[in-house]
This record gives C-alpha cells, structure tokens and sequence, in this order.
C-alpha cells in the first residue's frame, strides 16, 4: 500500500476516503523544523498540502525521490513553489471547480454585513453597549440599486454577481477580457481600471494572486474610488494592501470592508482588530461539508491517477 503524507487534519470522510486506498500519515509543516517534517517524508508517494503551508522552494528541494505528487487541498496554489515541484519533475495538484457556491455565499455574506454595519451592530450587542432600539444608531445602506464591481469575472465572480443581482444590486466587471456569464447577468464591463473603480459602491476580489495583482487594493485604487465604498475580499491576503485599507477605514474613505483571507494567514494585521466597520472571517470560504468532501474527492482522484495508473 502506497503511503500519503497530509499535512493538516482532514475531514473524517475524506480520510476515510483516501484511506480506504492509501496509507495516511500525519505530518504536519508548519511551526516545526524542516528536519522534522522531512523524518515524515520516509517512504511516502505523495503530499497532501493546505493553504498556509510553507511549501517553498527550500522545502521541495529537501523532499525525497519517493514524493510523486504534490496535492493540495485547496484551489490556489499561492503556498506551493509551483516552478520549484516543476524543476524537480513533481506534478501539483489543486481542487478546482468545486468551491464556487460556497465561496459565492461568503462572499455575499460579507457584502451584507459590511455594507449594513452588520459587524458594528454585533460588537455593540457582544461588549454590552446596546441600550435599546432607537431611531439613530448604526445606520448601513439598502443593497438595492447600489453599484457592485467584481474584480475577476471567472466562475467564483459570477455565482456572486448573479446572488448580489436578486437583492436589485446592478452589475460592472472589470477584467483583462470580456465575460460571457457576467455579460448574461446584464454586467456592465469596464474595462478600464479607473473606470471601474469610479463606479462602484462595493468591489468584491475574485482575482488569482500574481505579481500583477498583488495589492490591488492600495492608496492609489482607494483614492480612485467613491468614498465609502466597500471593499470585500474573498479571494487572496495579498490583493490588499492592509496598512492603506486599515488607514481608509479610520477616515472614511472607505465605508466598510469584510474580509475571509490574510495576508501571511493565520497572522493578519492587528489593525484589523480595531479598524471600524469591518468583518472579519477565518477564511471559511470553502467550509461547508458538501465543499469540503468534494475537494477531498478531487485530491482522491488526483492520487489515484499519480499513483495507481
């Protein structure tokens, strides 16, 4: 029996899954040294990865002959040294495909929380400030006919777009190309960088993290937007600049942000802790247990074609 190293804890249905085939093994990566995690590597085929890992180059260049296949538990790949497995001759794998309505949900959670000061209303009830309805207390915005701008119109963008469109909000999109999905929703695609951000009341992030669009949200993109608009981030940590959005939240340039993922996660920017108007998730995107389990079936099928064929 061929033997799969995980280095996170996984679903009991997914482990059963890949069990039922393969030899699991334990091994976690992060917080331990190299020379630790490596003792694990013995006599294992295959590496089952997650986001947060620490899957450099220094780490793949230790890994033994044996490793046939990098699978990561995950869509972005932003954590393994893709180049790196490449040199080595080690295929990566990620679960594509199978995040997109979970994921859409979220995001669309956040777009209702920030932009009704959901996160403001909840801290007041949690630190006991709550005194009683009354006419004039956290005021947000009603959704409908606001503005909302998805940056990168693939499938996670749409599912939001065509969510947002049932509660009346109208549509623009801005990507390197045109978007039939999007286009079918009655999206409006702006094209031009400037143009969209001068649009929109609220900017959802859908974009895969590149050196082209890391800190996508930074002072120039703030300043070229409306003020108070929102920004939601359901995508990647480094599409934002944390000092310039934390920096626009206390000023009210911008009036609201939720945010699922960090920058150097578990780690985020303390900022963030005492930053009004904002929502904060621990990156549970994908956390639903239909999701989960269809992306342990993926990585399944990902070993079982690496290593039974």
């Amino acid at each position: 029996m061929k033997r799969v190293a995980h280095t996170a804890e996984m679903p009991e249905s997914v482990a059963s899954l890949i069990g039922s085939v393969f030899g699991l093994r334990h091994a976690p990566l992060r917080g331990r040294p190299i020379g630790e995690f490596l003792t694990d590597m013995e006599d294992v085929s295959a590496l089952i990865v997650a986001p947060g890992d620490p899957v450099d180059a220094a780490c793949i260049a230790e890994l033994p002959k044996s490793i046939k296949l990098i699978a990561s538990y995950s869509t972005g790949l932003d954590h393994v040294d893709v180049e790196a497995a490449q040199r080595r001759g080690i295929p990566v794998s990620n679960t594509p495909d199978v995040l997109t309505d979970a994921t859409a949900d979220i995001a669309m959670l956040l777009i209702l929380s920030a932009v009704r000061g959901a996160g403001d209303a909840e801290r007041m009830l949690r630190m006991g400030d709550w005194k009683g309805w009354t006419p004039h207390q956290i005021f947000g915005s009603d959704l409908a006919g606001r503005v909302l701008g998805i940056a990168g119109p693939g499938r996670i963008g749409a599912a939001t777009a065509l969510r947002a469109a049932a509660f009346g909000m109208r549509l623009v999109y801005w990507g390197r190309r045109q978007s039939e999905a999007m286009n079918g929703l009655g999206a409006k695609p702006l094209l031009d960088l400037d143009a969209f951000l001068e649009a929109v009341d609220v900017i959802s992030l859908h974009l895969p993290s590149t050196p082209w669009t890391r800190r996508f949200i930074n002072e120039r993109t703030i300043s070229a937007m409306r003020k108070g608009a929102v920004v939601v981030n359901t995508a990647r940590g480094d599409l934002v600049d944390d000092e310039a959005l934390i920096a626009a939240l206390h000023d009210g340039r911008i009036g609201g942000a939720g945010l699922d993922v960090f920058e150097g996660e578990p780690a985020l920017h303390p900022g963030y802790l005492t930053a009004p108007h904002v929502t904060l998730l621990p990156h549970i995107g994908s956390a639903t247990h239909e999701t989960r389990l269809a992306m342990g079936r993926s990585v399944f099928s990902s070993l079982q074609q690496h290593l039974c064929g």
